[in-house]
């Protein structure tokens, strides 16, 4: 209970300090800017974001800020719309290249990791479900468990459909996060339609949907110990 208040609190103090910030002059004049551009340039700026996003998962780094400026350059719907199939194909080549070109480098990297032994054989009895389960709670990073799952025994249709439903929550939450920055920002330029009850609304649905994905992911961790996934979490 500690933990998931914690949580709450954590993603009330960043709805309101990315508001704050994106109502600041300067910075709300320099975002919005580059969303503007972002937005001009048409396909090229989905495309150049699409390969973007499928690079930084393929080298490891976090797309949780990628998915954020996707929200806000975007907006929600088709922020969302963009960010979920790109995070599916970028999980998917990350996956064929973790079982094939870089398989003896990640058994090499996890293989004696007991946590991965917990995942792998929590895998075998119950693929789609740990998978899932894995996606909503933060035992291994993101882009990491693209390249432990490779390794394991799950198929690989199996793993592409619970990875897209289990990332899900999180995608919806960051791409919010985004687009209600946009809606500061715009609102401190002294955009037309955006009032102060409207942003308190769109602030208080974040703090919404930030509480459903930690007391998501709490669940799924909970679940995880259940299987054994999560056995070793803390060894």
């Amino acid at each position: 209970m500690k933990k998931l208040v914690i949580g709450i609190v954590v993603a009330v103090a960043l709805a309101v300090g990315g508001v704050l910030i994106a109502r600041s002059p300067a910075v709300a004049g320099a975002i919005a800017a580059a969303a503007e551009w972002a937005r001009g340039a048409g396909a090229i700026g989905v495309i150049g974001f699409v390969v973007v996003y499928v690079i930084a998962t393929l080298v490891l780094l976090p797309v949780s800020v990628l998915t954020i400026a996707a929200g806000f350059t975007y907006g929600l719907g088709w922020g969302i719309a963009l960010v979920i199939p790109t995070a599916i194909v970028s999980a998917s080549l990350a996956f064929f290249v973790g079982r094939t070109l870089a398989r003896r480098a990640i058994e090499r990297r996890f293989g004696g990791d007991r946590r991965f032994k917990a995942i792998d054989a929590a895998v075998e009895k119950r693929g789609a479900f740990v998978v899932a389960l894995l996606r909503l709670s933060p035992v291994f990073p993101f882009v990491a468990l693209n390249y432990v799952l490779s390794i394991t025994k799950v198929k690989a249709r199996t793993y592409v459909a619970a990875s897209a439903l289990g990332m899900l929550p999180a995608t919806i939450l960051y791409v919010y996060l985004g687009s209600l920055a946009s809606t500061a920002a715009e609102a401190a330029r002294g955009g037309s339609g955006t009032s102060g009850t409207r942003l308190a609304l769109l602030v208080a649905g974040l703090v919404a949907t930030a509480v459903v994905v930690v007391v998501i992911a709490k669940l799924a961790r909970r679940e995880l110990s259940r299987t054994g996934a999560a056995s070793s979490e803390r060894s």
